[in-house]
């Protein structure tokens, strides 16, 4: 069964917000290297329930996003969009990660869907 595997919190000033989840929460939280301003927060130790997520530029969207990992990408794109959600963003390659879309559910909210690289 899918189920949620990332988060993304939207920020004016990443600076602030980081600041404010790591005196706020001790979240770890860490430059992404890859092509586009990104930073990884780490919620907590492996063994411990949650999971962790990032914090993105609001030029990369303007509310939280959740992802569900999932299996196939093609195969859940089709049943999202069967469902009566909406396709908001093309399939998109993330290096070393996998490939991930944006998509609306019935009600209007936006989240991802990843297919995680295999290796």
């Amino acid at each position: 069964m899918p189920k949620v595997i990332w988060f993304e919190i939207p920020a004016d000033n990443p600076e602030r917000a980081i600041k404010f989840y790591e005196d706020v929460f001790g979240w770890k939280i860490e430059k992404w290297d890859g092509p586009f301003d990104y930073w990884l927060i780490t919620t907590g130790s492996d063994e411990e329930p949650g999971i962790n997520g990032a914090i993105m530029t609001k030029e990369m969207g303007d509310m939280v996003r959740d992802t569900i990992g999932v299996d196939s990408y093609d195969d859940f794109a089709k049943k999202i969009v069967n469902e009566g959600g909406t396709k908001m963003s093309e399939k998109m390659e993330i290096p070393k990660m996998g490939v991930m879309g944006s998509f609306k559910d019935t009600e209007g909210n936006i989240f991802a869907i990843m297919e995680p690289k295999m290796d």
